[in-house]
């Protein structure tokens, strides 16, 4: 599925990809008409309706992605909320002795996520995950959604990495489209990014059901001078 003899950089998604979707389903679509409807004294069934439109009216932009933009629209403090459903963040399984092959193979393992910088905090905080990575960053510091083909070229500034020598790991159709047009070298989508939901539609992309189906092979020695994806 992976030719890694030409992988130098391995870039991952982190909602969907290392951690289990259900959280973000959850909390969007249960948890927060739940609560929205509560502050309104509205029902349910109105409240849920009218936060899908509201999300539809930005689905791929960076305000959908905004926690500071949903707080302000809707007069509720999102990042808070978040935290009364935190128990259900999960990562999903054998992400971690992935991250850990990645690295001792000589290869970067870098988080690229939509996620808003608040959301991004409360994840690695609740998962440790950090510490298993080279690199995090956030589509929020470079002002442009992955969906947007000039996000790599940015994302470039301050990971200078190789497009033909990364993979990138993403469970989002539009932000596989959008590396496909930067040139990203290999795109893998997966299967199953809630793991309480049915299998999406990887949209002809290559798709994972476990990190385990493309672990890296790990050097038996260090490679000589620059290790393979230093920087």
């Amino acid at each position: 599925m992976i030719d890694w003899t030409t992988i130098e950089t391995v870039l991952l998604d982190m909602d969907g990809t290392l951690l289990d979707l259900h959280f973000d389903n959850h909390f969007w679509l249960e948890h927060m008409p739940r609560r929205y409807a509560e502050l309104r004294e509205m029902p349910l069934e109105a409240a849920r309706e009218e936060l899908l439109r509201r999300y539809k009216a930005v689905e791929g932009t960076m305000d959908w992605y905004c926690l500071d933009y949903w707080s302000d629209q809707l007069g509720m403090d999102i990042a808070a909320l978040k935290q009364e459903v935190e128990h259900l963040i999960a990562v999903h399984p054998n992400v971690v002795a992935f991250l850990d092959a990645v690295r001792a193979s000589r290869r970067r393992a870098v988080l690229v996520t939509n996620a808003h910088m608040k959301s991004l905090r409360l994840k690695m905080e609740r998962t440790e995950l950090a510490g298993h990575l080279d690199a995090v960053y956030c589509a929020h510091d470079f002002g442009r959604p992955k969906e947007d083909p000039q996000f790599w070229n940015l994302l470039k500034t301050a990971e200078p990495f190789v497009a033909g020598s990364t993979l990138l790991v993403d469970d989002s159709l539009p932000v596989l489209r959008s590396a496909q047009g930067a040139g990203i070298g290999q795109l893998l989508c997966v299967h199953r990014p809630d793991s309480r939901a049915a299998d999406k539609d990887v949209g002809g992309f290559a798709a994972i059901r476990s990190f385990l189906d493309i672990m890296p092979p790990v050097a038996d020695e260090p490679a000589q001078g620059r290790p393979l994806g230093a920087r």
